[in-house]
């Protein structure tokens, strides 16, 4: 068969390859990674996939027939949620499995050693990259445990509101790298006048100045120059202190890793997303975290969490941000259907629906045990979600806010995706995009379909290399030295 059927209750396959008239029942050309309707579907009436629903058939659709976007409408969603229903209660691993990595005083575990140069406000950019240029692999040699010095910079801290959400964001972005566990030692720089004024960030969330987290702005300290040459200066006396940290055994239980995926494909569902669930489940069961996000990207498919919620609230919780994203949507002149991309149309995904149902499953199957805020710490083990944008660059930035260090992307379309100072792997959902694209791809869920490998198998191997990954070892991106530029906050609210 070159066709995949994913249920019984399925109305649509999905094509493996591209399908002529005639094959597999195929009355049109089907594109690779298409649907074709499987059997009569009425105008209205509708349409399934993974046995649940991806729309309505905008027209009559007869058997044989090509469903994308030309016969298949989005409606928006409106479920009766069903809450702690499909709890499967996680089975405690025969052993434990321990990586190699930074263990902090706070107690919580790195699995990279970076120094942070966070900038208050795009004012500071500058200054912020400069500081870091000078740290080049010829004067970083001397700290063999350093993994280097980076500026996260953006576009944003001033010219909004002093108590308002994207402030709050924004807070919680910045608070949450300085604090995150891949993070070593921290300069924060500013110009001294914006609205995101570094000695609120310190009173507010607590941090303590010293000699791994320094501070300062353009204004006190003399203009660009000096600015430039007196953070260069901090973080020369940081390097020796942040190189002390060496690598201990640690249980598998301190990886939290962000659960990502980007240039979607219908492969993604199918492929993928399932075996980073199941690599999700097997984390779980050594008590690791795992972080899924993309609220708009779990539309229509945010029944299946609420049935796998912990207690009500946190189901609850849930949904109260699938109500934020559709009243957001509509106050900006939006749908929840915006999404999916054009590239994700082309790979054969027709409506958010669609997309949803795969982008879920990257979650697994354990118990849904935390709801979060956008970059607000994720405290709870097991399977969690943080609220974001689908956009991939804002929603890891917030992942690695909230405390993942580890980040796992799947692509079916080709993403090149780095996320310092967390390493970030990526995962194909084909083997025709794998082989086009090898040197930024780490693992091929694409065998699958390809080769006959189970998701079990693949899950298993993705597994695998988060733990070596934790210990050290290099991902594609890093080895491309991506990551510079991707540090993304997400902006809400009224610039003035």
């Amino acid at each position: 068969m070159k066709t995949v059927r994913l249920s019984e209750a399925d109305n649509v396959v999905t094509a493996k390859t591209p399908l002529e008239i005639g094959e597999d029942g195929a009355t049109q050309l089907i594109p690779r990674g298409h649907k074709m309707a499987t059997c009569d579907i009425p105008a209205g009436a509708p349409v399934l996939k993974y046995a649940q629903l991806i729309g309505y058939a905008a027209t009559d659709i007869q058997a044989g027939q090509h469903v994308h976007t030309h016969n298949l409408e989005f409606r928006n969603v409106d479920t009766d949620y069903e809450f702690s229903t499909n709890l499967r209660p996680v089975a405690p691993a025969t052993q434990q499995d321990t990586f190699m990595g930074y263990r902090r005083a706070t107690g919580r575990v790195g699995t990279r050693n970076y120094i942070a140069v966070l900038t208050s406000v795009n004012c500071s950019a500058t200054a912020a990259r400069m500081i870091a240029q000078h740290f080049t692999p010829d004067v970083m040699a001397d700290y063999p445990n350093v993994d280097g010095v980076v500026a996260f910079v953006h576009g944003t801290g001033c010219a909004m509101g002093g108590d308002g959400t994207g402030f709050e964001l924004l807070q919680r972005t910045l608070w949450g790298y300085a604090k995150n566990p891949n993070v070593g030692g921290v300069l924060m720089a500013g110009l001294g006048c914006e609205m995101m004024q570094i000695d609120w960030l310190i009173e507010a969330y607590g941090l303590t100045p010293g000699p791994l987290f320094q501070t300062m702005n353009i204004q006190d300290h003399g203009g660009l120059r000096k600015t430039v040459e007196i953070g260069i200066e901090q973080i020369t006396a940081m390097l020796p202190e942040v190189n002390k940290a060496t690598r201990a055994e640690c249980p598998a239980s301190e990886l939290m890793v962000a659960l990502q995926c980007g240039g979607s494909d219908a492969w993604s569902g199918i492929t993928a997303n399932p075996a980073v669930g199941y690599a999700c489940d097997l984390l779980v069961a050594q008590g690791g975290t795992g972080v899924l996000a993309e609220t708009p990207e779990i539309y229509g498919a945010e029944h299946l969490l609420t049935a796998r919620a912990a207690d009500r609230a946190i189901g609850d919780k849930l949904i109260d941000l699938i109500k934020w994203w559709e009243g957001y949507t509509d106050r900006n002149g939006g749908s929840m259907d915006n999404n999916p991309s054009p590239g994700n149309k082309k790979g054969g995904l027709t409506t958010i629906l669609e997309k949803s149902l795969g982008a879920a499953a990257k979650g697994g199957t354990t118990p849904l045990t935390g709801v979060y805020k956008y970059a607000e710490p994720v405290t709870a083990k097991g399977f969690t979600f943080m609220d974001s944008p689908g956009y991939d660059p804002a929603s890891v930035t917030g992942q690695i806010a909230s405390g993942c260090n580890l980040v796992c992307f799947t692509t079916g379309r080709g993403s090149a995706f780095g996320a310092k100072p967390s390493p970030s792997m990526k995962v194909a959902t084909n083997t025709e995009m794998y082989n086009r694209l090898h040197e930024d791809m780490d693992v091929n869920a694409g065998t699958i379909i390809s080769d006959g490998k189970t998701v079990e198998e693949v899950g298993r191997e993705i597994y695998e290399m988060w733990l070596r990954m934790a210990s050290g070892e290099q991902t594609k991106s890093e080895k491309l030295d991506l990551g510079d530029y991707e540090f993304v906050p997400w902006q809400v609210g009224a610039v003035m």
